[in-house]
């Protein structure tokens, strides 16, 4: 067995379940490969008057990351892009793993204003503040008059 130097296997395309001949269901990402479903991990925590919100976002500069606020939904947005030359000065490219690519989530955080959202960006984790919002009191009677 070759102990792989790259992050992953080598024969990771060669070897594997039958199911990998099918491109949609092999679970592959051409930026991130096998280890796509690990990106954008989010942790929400609950203050007396906020949502903490940290996304996971390593290998992304700032300048890359988007965060945008409409009609209640929260989306986060990191974008990276990459030249191709097939040649640089030192020779050519046996095997290249970094590609262009985008990634999103979004959440519903209700009627937030874009000004009561705090961001903040350091060591690959994007840190968001939301307040909270006061709950709506339900009516207190709950009978409905039938006619």
């Amino acid at each position: 067995m070759l102990p792989s130097i790259f992050g992953e296997n080598l024969f990771d395309d060669f070897f594997g379940d039958e199911f990998r001949m099918f491109p949609m269901w092999n679970g592959r990402d051409p930026l991130y490969g096998k280890h796509a479903k690990n990106l954008m991990k989010t942790d929400v925590r609950e203050t007396d008057d906020t949502y903490e919100v940290d996304v996971d976002l390593p290998g992304f500069k700032k300048d890359e990351i988007q965060v945008d606020l409409k009609n209640g939904y929260l989306t986060i947005s990191a974008a990276k892009g990459l030249d191709k030359d097939e040649e640089d000065k030192k020779g050519k490219y046996i095997r290249q793993e970094r590609y262009a690519g985008v990634c999103s989530r979004s959440f519903y955080v209700g009627d937030v204003e874009p000004k009561d959202v705090s961001a903040k960006y350091e060591d690959g984790i994007l840190k968001l503040s939301l307040p909270k919002q006061p709950k709506k009191e339900l009516p207190k009677s709950s009978t409905i008059a039938i006619e």
